[in-house]
Order: structure tokens, then sequence, then C-alpha cells
């Protein structure tokens, strides 16, 4: 007989499973579904990735209910089966896995971040009823994930304490590692919920293994409870119509042993996890025991990266300054990414875009909602820069916020203001951002969104009405040059090219001889490229990079060079291997694009400088 769940977290740390729902994607099963009525349509494959993670080493299994409470279920007209599909949730969880795993109940979250749109009434109509089907459906624990607010997560065990005694994991999603969507200091709402009967308290979904463990560094030592982690397998990103992850199961297998040593009881996998991914896991923490810490552990660093588009090629009037596309055929052209601040303070970006007017940036490029994070509309910041600081700026669109209409309106304002140049990209996906209520549109893609801008240089509305007069848009795409394929991309490359894109800027290189092989790979291209370099931060930076941001990899060679580096001595390797790799950058391309890490302008301001002088040097190189 295996011990009660209780007692199994209380004396060492368990692995959990990993995702069910983006694993059915990856299964080919569609989207747009309910995939808890999966548990009456297609039992043998929801019971197979049961039987997937246990095999994988998952002591703990989670029945496949996290959505199947009567508001959820009634998107699909399954209102009524709330009891069918929770029992036969528990039921196939059960029979896969046998007695010697545990099943938990998998309740999510009713209101899931969508504020007070769905009355109290009715989440705790929901949750009643949800909860009562598990229970008497013979689970070992309920497991209450992806809370967003304080005070429905409360809701949520304060019914589950008045039914039963059972063990209860209760998990907050974070965007912010210090505080809930609702306000509450972490550590505040840890000792509301171990107050009121919480058995075991962490965190899920939202992020992957670095933000996490950020959010894990914030919880005192002397809670008392266990905590839970279930990290997503990084950033997600949109590819060919599809969501991918980057985080490896070898560095989930990492990742686990960090977790254990920060405190955590019970470690598995959220979005993007497979059972590769809960392998590695388990493989992990075989034999573990805990490493003492004599020091606090070092702050996380996650930084909001930005790398999609550029701006396109107009043939300018005489009287107008040379474009973009015009500086960079004629000597060394350096964009700087700044990102808009996520409040209202506007003080240090401005500042920022000064120093790097200062040091002779040739545009400051400004994302559009990075990452799916609400930061201030990029168009009003490019509007301050051209009459505060009198830098170009170079807006970043993004496919993801706007329907057609939206984003006709906004290029049309762009055009009022004169600020010509803009980015063009797909967007991360919404539901992985700060506010996961909200939709992403999509109703353009990246290659239909620089057409449609380019139209608007002939005069025509994206309904095909004339617009009285031309816009003149140079309009840019990007590239991620970090893949298997370099030749496959850039034929892709190609067809943004074809689609009106006048030129390109990278995901951030950290490999000298990728340089050369994607200068080799593009020579025959028509348009400019700006090589991407984002300066590393710090080690646990670099990590995070590698790991968990899509299409960043860095080489074996300088993670070894920023490994334990923190603070002002990884910021300084950090320039110094960017400035290596500008030294090769700068012999094959033009164009340079910078990217500034946490809002850190001095380190982009050196680089900055270092290219304008590395470029006086090889051009009295070339003329001798």
């Amino acid at each position: 007989m295996k011990p009660d769940l209780r007692t199994a977290l209380a004396r060492k740390p368990l692995v959990g499973d990993g995702a069910m729902a983006t694993y059915l994607y990856q299964l080919g099963l569609p989207v747009g579904v309910s995939f808890e009525e999966f548990n009456l349509l297609k039992p043998d494959v929801i019971a197979d990735v049961h039987r997937q993670y246990a095999a994988a080493g998952a002591e703990i299994i989670e029945t496949n209910t996290y959505s199947a409470q009567q508001n959820k279920l009634a998107r699909y007209g399954l209102e009524k089966k709330v009891e069918e599909i929770n029992a036969a949730g528990v039921a196939l969880a059960r029979k896969a896995v046998g007695d010697g795993v545990y099943v938990v109940g998998s309740i999510g979250a009713v209101r899931g971040g969508a504020g007070k749109n769905i009355r109290t009434a009715v989440v705790k109509r929901d949750f009643e009823e949800q909860i009562g089907v598990l229970l008497a459906s013979g689970v070992d624990g309920l497991l209450l994930e992806t809370f967003f607010d304080l005070e429905e997560l409360s809701l949520a065990l304060g019914i589950i304490r008045k039914k039963s005694d059972i063990s209860v994991i209760c998990q907050f999603a974070v965007e912010d590692p210090e505080r809930t969507h609702d306000g509450i200091p972490l550590a505040d709402a840890f000792r509301r919920l171990k107050g009121e009967g919480a058995d075991v308290i962490g965190f899920n979904c939202r992020s992957g293994p670095t933000g996490i463990l950020r959010a894990v560094e914030t919880i005192p030592a002397d809670l008392g409870l266990p905590l839970s982690v279930f990290p997503n397998a990084g950033i997600p990103d949109y590819v060919d119509g599809k969501v991918v992850y980057s985080a490896t199961p070898e560095y989930f297998g990492l990742s686990a042993r960090r977790f254990a040593d920060a405190g955590a009881k019970l470690i598995g996998g959220c979005c993007g996890t497979t059972p590769e991914h809960i392998a590695e896991i388990a493989k992990a923490l075989n034999g573990y025991s805990p490493v003492a810490q004599t020091t606090a552990p070092a702050p996380v660093e996650s930084p909001a990266i930005v790398v999609e588009a550029a701006p396109a090629s107009v043939e300018p009037p005489q009287d107008v300054e040379p474009s973009i596309v015009d500086l960079v055929r004629e000597r060394h052209t350096i964009i700087v990414e700044l990102d808009p601040p996520r409040d209202l303070d506007i003080t240090k970006f401005m500042a920022g875009a000064q120093a790097l007017k200062d040091a002779k940036a040739d545009a400051l490029t400004m994302a559009d909602n990075s990452l799916a994070v609400t930061r201030m509309s990029n168009l009003a910041l490019a509007a301050l820069l051209k009459e505060r600081v009198g830098i170009r700026p170079l807006a970043h669109i993004a496919c993801r916020d706007r329907n057609l209409i939206g984003t006709q309106s906004h290029m049309m304002g762009f055009d009022a203001l004169d600020i010509d140049h803009v980015l063009a990209v797909t967007g991360d996906p919404a539901k992985f951002g700060d506010l996961p209520g909200s939709s992403s549109v999509y109703d353009l893609t990246s290659f239909e969104i620089i057409r449609m801008i380019k139209q608007l240089n002939e005069g025509i509305a994206f309904s095909g009405k004339p617009l009285k007069q031309k816009a003149k848009f140079v309009v840019g795409a990007a590239f991620n040059p970090n893949v298997k394929h370099l030749d496959k991309a850039v034929q892709r490359l190609e067809r943004k090219i074809s689609a009106g894109a006048d030129y390109i800027m990278t995901q951030p290189v950290y490999d000298p001889e990728l340089i050369v092989r994607i200068a080799e790979s593009t020579k025959h291209l028509s348009v400019p490229i700006f090589l991407g370099i984002f300066p590393l931060a710090s080690g646990r930076n670099a990590e995070y990079l590698h790991n968990e941001v899509p299409g960043i990899q860095l080489s074996d060679a300088v993670r070894q060079r920023m490994s334990g580096l923190e603070g002002a001595e990884g910021r300084a390797a950090g320039v110094k291997i960017a400035e290596e790799l500008l030294d090769v950058a700068m012999e094959h391309f033009n164009g340079i694009y910078l990217m500034t890490p946490f809002m850190a302008y001095e380190m982009t301001v050196s680089l900055t400088e270092y290219v304008r002088a590395r470029s006086g040097s090889l051009n009295r190189k070339q003329a001798n």
C-alpha cells in the first residue's frame, strides 16, 4: 500500500506528469474542441497519454478534467455532461496507471484571468459541482491549477475543505514573480492558503523553468509547506501556423535539480512538455538529496526578447531624409531595440533613447507588446521620439493584436505622424502573455501584412478602395537563422522579400561561424540584412535564452564563458562577447541590430560606440 499523498510529499520530491492539451495537439488532435470531452470520445487516447507519463516516471497523474466545469463546457454544448466527463476522467487515469501511482483531480480556474466578468455565484456553482464529482470518484488528491487570482483559489479551496480532508495542491499562474494577478504579494498569498488548509502550494504555466524559479525564490523558507512547480517548456513560438516550444527535456532535467534545491517537493511540466521531459525530471530526481545553501540564490533575469521583422524600401522623394535602406547600402548602420515600458513612467525609456542618439544610433526600434505582454503603445512613443529626441523610430506591427480594420487604422495613424519605418511581425500568442483572457487575432500572416502595408504605398486601402494619396512605408521582415536547415529558412525569407519586404532583421546570433554562413546563404538576396546581436547580462540570462526563448541558440563556448557570472561582471562579459561577434558581423554586414537587455541601455550605448569606432577603422583599412 502506498502512503497517502500528504505523507508522500513530506518525504521526498515527487515527479508530476506533463501537459495533456498541448501533447494531444502534438499528437495531431485538433484545436478549438473540448479536450475533456475526449474522456468520452477518445478514451483510449487519453488513457495512453496517462500510461506514457507513468512509464516516464511520473508518480502523480492528473485527470483530464482541467476545464470540465459547466461554464467552460457550455462553450461546446456540453454543460449537462459535467458529471459524466469528470467521472470518466478519474476512471481512465486510475485504470491506466493502477494503484501504485497517485491520481489527482485537475481543477482549473473558472474565471481564468478574465477578471470579474463571471459572477461569483457561477464560479461557486461550478466548483461545487466538479469537486463533488471528483471526490466521489475516488481521487487521491485535488490539484487547483493555473489560478491567477488569490480570491478565486481561496474560494475553491474553501469548498473542498467543507467537503473533505483530502490532500490539496494549489498552483498559481503568475506573470509578475512577486505577486498574484490581483496584486497580492506571493508570500502573503501562500501564508493565507496555508491557513485555509492547502497541503502544497506552487506555480504552473505562464513561463518556463526560469520564470517559475524566480517566483519560487520569493517564497520564504519558513513557510513550512511543500512547494510544487509545473513550468511550461519555455516560451511558445508560432511557426507556420503551429505553436511550438523550445525547452528541451535535458534542460528540464537540469531545472528539476534546481527546483528541488529550492524546496520543491512536486515537480512536473505544463504546456509544451511531453513524456520525454518527465523522463528527464525523473532521472534527475532519482536518488536526489538536498544541497545545503549557504547563500541566497542569485536573482534570475528573464528578458523580454523582441526579434521579428524590419522596415521596407520605397523610392523616397528628394526632400525626405534617406531611409534605413538607403543608409545601409552606403555604410554601417545601427538599429537599436529599446522595449516600451510596462507601466506609465517613460523617464528611463526617454533617457535611454537620448543616450543612444548621442552614441549615433541610426534608428530606435520598439516592439508591439512583445511576448504578448502589455506595454505602452509604440505609436505614441514613436511620435515622442521624433518630437523630443530627434531619432528615427522604427515600430513593430504584430498580426496578433488587431484585425484588418484595426491594422489599417493603425497604419494610417503612423502615416499621419510621418512615422514610415515599420517591422511586420506575427506576434506571440496572447494566451501566454499577461492577459491570458485576451484573444489572438491573426487575421493576417506575416507575409500578408507585408503585402497589405505595401499596398498602402500604392494609395490603395486593404479593401481595395483608393486612399487619395500614397503612404511611404519602409517595411521590414524577421529572419531566424538559428535553425537546423538554414537553406529552408532562407527560402522562407525569399517569400517575405517577394511579398514586399525592404530589409531583414535577424534573431540574435551567438556563433561567429553561423554569421559567416548567413552571409554566404543570403548574398544573393536583393535587400539588406541587419544582423542581430543581443548582449548577455549574466550566466542565468544565457541559460534562459538558450533553453526557453524560441529562435535563440547559444554556442557551448559562449555558455561556458558566461557560466556563474552575475551583476556587473556578467554584463561586462556579455558586452565583450558581443564585441567579438560584431568584429565578425561587420566584415560581412553593413546592417547591425542591437537589442537592449532589461532596459540596460548603457550596454547597447557601449556597443553602438564600438560599432562606430570599428567602422571608422574598417573604412581606413579599406582605403589603404
